[in-house]
């Protein structure tokens, strides 16, 4: 009777050591078949900002390998109350205020994280932002957007863009990416704070499409560029829902290598 017993576990063990390795093949099978743009309002004179923007900042390291793009946008209607980001546009704001339009919101507030131009929570929330990201993966994407060559040519970079299946009613976002940055934050709700930032936003730049448009677009960079802290990300929004449909990221490459 023992005999039999332990070839029975040992059978069963077999079994589950099968169960796990078919398990994995069949998630390498079917890899994420969508795309995560995650778009994050904050502010360094909002005190509710920095666990948003460490949240952020994980979750890019945890989605490296995955088609999920992080896009920090500085709102500037913080600056009147002592301290200014210096990371903030106006533009950045007029843009919450029309996902405030498209997702039929009554006010704009910071922390505040929109998946996709579709879904919109507290920024600081990471339950539901890991649940957004693991649900949008899943989604096949409606529209492309290929960004390739792009170079460095002194004081500006080139891209060139490619859209298909976008569509009518389309545009083209092209956001100038800031990697990683700290500023010491002398005034404000977060006076005496070192604050760490990823994917700021420093410039964006929108393109109109025709329907599988293509083309290529000069972008002014910034005093101080270093190409190894920055990147391009390309957007394909609705311009009547505020859905993104497609997204892109590239490198920035020197010619002078």
């Amino acid at each position: 009777m023992n005999k039999v017993k332990m070839f029975l576990a040992a059978t069963g063990v077999t079994l589950v050591a099968f169960a796990i390795v078919a398990f994995a093949a069949v998630k390498q099978a079917f890899p994420a078949k969508g795309f995560v743009v995650i778009e994050l309002y904050t502010s360094e004179g909002c005190s509710s900002c920095p666990p948003a923007d460490a949240l952020v900042a994980q979750i890019q390291k945890e989605y490296k390998s995955q088609q999920v793009y992080i896009l920090a946008f500085h709102v500037d209607y913080w600056n009147r109350l002592g301290w200014r980001d210096v990371f903030s546009d106006a533009a950045y704001s007029t843009r919450q205020y029309d996902y405030a339009k498209y997702l039929k919101l009554p006010q704009v507030y910071t922390p505040q994280i929109v998946v996709n131009g579709k879904k919109e929570f507290v920024g600081s929330q990471a339950g539901t932002l890991r649940n957004a990201i693991k649900a949008t993966l899943q989604q096949t994407p409606s529209a492309q957007i290929t960004l390739t060559d792009v170079k460095l040519d002194n004081d500006k970079a080139t891209v060139n863009y490619q859209a298909k299946d976008n569509g009518k009613n389309s545009v083209l976002l092209l956001a100038l990416i800031e990697k990683t940055a700290v500023s010491n934050v002398k005034a404000g709700e977060n006076k005496g704070r070192s604050l760490a930032h990823v994917q700021i936003v420093r410039q964006l730049q929108t393109v109109i499409l025709t329907d599988g448009g293509s083309g290529i677009k000069d972008i002014t960079l910034p005093t101080g560029f270093t190409p190894k802290n920055w990147e391009v990300i390309g957007l394909l929004q609705n311009t009547n829902t505020g859905e993104v449909i497609g997204a892109a990221r590239s490198p920035l490459v020197s010619e002078f290598r």
